[in-house]
């Protein structure tokens, strides 16, 4: 799948002819294209489902089941206080599902040399301690950091696990959605950016991670999986249980065994 054709897109609809009920689904750019394969296989399996997924960020998706327009908001980050507390004074009674894990990688240009970096590296990289390659070992050249929005989960779990709550640096240019960033670190040689691992594609190169300055680990499925690969977050669905009998035929189409092997198909973590 050409996740960066995809995100390009920002979304997707996809239906049946039959009439009923359209399940929305808004948020999260991680998740989108998880979403969009689960949603076109249950409604081969559905012949009467309509299901229409849209991207933006998990913040997007959360303020969208905040007023009402979308059913389910897909989140690559819990709730954060604010938007618990505008949920309750919209009076909407949500639930929280977690529909597979994700692993983050960190991304450089292919002609880098460099091919692993600590966790306090990478902090020191997106705080703007270090800002050329030659301080970690690299050639001689500038470093361009790429990152999400502020309304992206993945900004904020990056922020929180590997910068530890550090601010970062004002150079950092920040992007859209994930394509944008693996587009931008494929075309600048002294790039450096954040994805999903589902998201990896032969024009960028992946980075060895080590949050003990040790053992450093590679960003793949299989080490995500057996708990290997320190940078691995749960992937999540919000809906209000107002629309319960209209969403729970595709969460527990997701969470099936059948669902489960597509998202392990699709680059993801399944649950155990």
């Amino acid at each position: 799948m050409n996740k960066t054709i995809i995100l390009a897109a920002a979304a997707l609809l996809v239906w049946t002819e039959s009439s009923g009920q359209t399940i929305k689904i808004k948020g999260s750019d991680t998740t989108l294209p998880l979403t969009q394969k689960e949603a076109e296989i249950f409604m081969k399996t559905n012949k009467s489902a309509r299901v229409s997924v849209t991207g933006g960020g998990s913040g997007v998706g959360v303020a969208a089941l905040i007023d009402g327009s979308t059913d389910i908001a897909m989140s690559s980050r819990p709730l954060k206080m604010d938007e618990r507390m505008k949920l309750k004074a919209a009076k909407v009674t949500y639930k929280q599902v977690v529909i597979a894990n994700d692993a983050l990688s960190v991304i450089v240009n292919p002609t880098n040399k460099i091919s692993k970096l600590t966790r306090q590296q990478l902090e020191d990289i997106f705080t703007g301690k270090i800002n050329n390659w030659k301080q970690v070992g690299g050639t001689d050249l500038r470093i361009v950091a790429y990152s999400r929005e502020s309304s992206s989960g993945t900004y904020e779990f990056f922020k929180d696990h590997v910068m530890k709550k550090k601010n970062f640096a004002n150079n950092v240019l920040s992007m859209s959605a994930t394509g944008a960033v693996m587009q931008s670190v494929s075309q600048t040689k002294g790039a450096i950016g954040y994805v999903g691992v589902a998201y990896l594609e032969k024009k960028v190169k992946p980075l060895a991670v080590s949050f003990d300055g040790k053992t450093f680990i590679q960003p793949t499925v299989a080490n995500a999986t057996s708990g290997k690969y320190p940078i691995t977050r749960p992937l999540f669905y919000f809906y209000n249980v107002k629309s319960e009998k209209v969403v729970a035929p595709f969460i527990n189409f997701i969470l099936s065994p059948r669902g489960q092997q597509i998202v392990k198909m699709d680059g993801y973590i399944p649950l155990k």
